[in-house]
């Protein structure tokens, strides 16, 4: 079978990892058809818009989408944000993120956390006004969307032999919008008592992060929320470098690197490519393809295991030597 890949380099060192990312996926065991597209800032001064609608649409239709990263500049008036407005467009409406401990000094041994963000709503609608020298952001979050990341989330955990799910919310304080979500994944727990579930206010979880991490599996939130959370417990096993994500919908998927478009490292053979690899192997799951995204995730830790790492890991590799490294153990 072939795959229909979109691949979106964006901006800054997200050129740099996704060139590390194919070279990495040309020596798996699997046929790619790759279409190429532009998003971001240099997007933007080229073509005027941040998130071309051929963009889109190359998106919509492929089999999955292969993202690396993008500047956002807050002082332009109206400017789009391209990931936010994909996320919404293709409606992914769960961010995976995992945070597992990886074989380097810096990483906290014994962490292996899911954290599901809810991806098409809450703070990140967007939806804002100023009147009379007040800014006002509506937050919204529906019974819907709720429900579907809690279903996602649930049956992600049954499925991968997971114990325990921590809602995560601020319903103390945020009483309409923060409990309608906590109401309805409790509901939605209701239907997998073979799940442990418990619920954690969101200020006590980031304290909990710190102290406890080891005691979390799966995780699940609302947008901003599990923004913060997720880059928080990052750091934890070694920062945003080793970051991958995935973001989930119904049709389709779209993986990319935590981490943002560093501009002033890009083409010096600097950026950490690992989080890009973490992500494509998150892609080859989605595709059912898990024999080859565990290949990759085994040939990053027997790298690891090795000594071999870039700069920001206390090693002294850089994107293609380090690449290279990952590619010899996969062999």
């Amino acid at each position: 079978m072939v795959y229909n890949i979109c691949v979106i380099g964006g901006d800054g060192i997200g050129n740099d990892v996704i060139d590390a990312g194919l070279k990495l996926l040309s020596h798996v065991n699997l046929d790619f058809d790759y279409s190429y597209a532009e998003a971001g800032y240099d997007c933007y001064l080229k073509n005027g818009t941040s998130i071309p609608h051929k963009t889109i649409e190359a998106c919509r239709n492929a089999d999955a989408t292969f993202f690396g990263a993008v500047s956002s500049p807050p002082d332009i008036p109206d400017y789009k944000s391209a990931i936010v407005t994909l996320r919404k467009e293709l409606d992914l409406f769960v961010n995976v993120r995992p945070i597992k401990s990886l074989p380097v000094e810096i990483s906290r041994p014994n962490i292996d956390i899911i954290i599901m963000r809810e991806n098409t709503e809450g703070m990140y609608k967007g939806i804002e006004r100023e009147e009379n020298g007040v800014a006002i952001a509506e937050r919204h979050i529906s019974e819907k969307a709720s429900r579907r990341i809690a279903e996602f989330t649930y049956k992600y955990a049954r499925e991968n032999n997971r114990k325990r799910v921590t809602v995560v919310h601020k319903a103390n304080v945020l009483r309409k919008t923060c409990g309608l979500f906590r109401r309805t994944v409790l509901s939605v727990s209701e239907k997998f008592p073979d799940i442990e579930t418990e619920e954690v206010i969101v200020d006590a979880m980031a304290m909990r992060l710190i102290k406890e991490p080891e005691r979390f599996d799966v995780v699940v939130t609302t947008n901003l929320f599990g923004d913060i959370l997720s880059d928080e417990a990052s750091q934890l096993v070694g920062g945003l470098g080793i970051a991958p994500s995935g973001n989930i919908g119904e049709k389709t998927g779209l993986f990319e690197p935590v981490h943002g478009s560093a501009p002033k490292y890009a083409g010096k053979d600097i950026a950490n490519p690992t989080a890009t690899f973490l992500s494509a192997a998150m892609m080859l799951d989605f595709l059912g393809e898990k024999k080859e995204g565990d290949r990759i995730r085994n040939s990053i830790f027997k790298t690891f295991a090795e000594g071999k790492r870039t700069k920001d890991l206390g090693g002294n590799l850089g994107t293609l030597a380090f690449t290279e490294a990952v590619i010899n153990n996969l062999e």
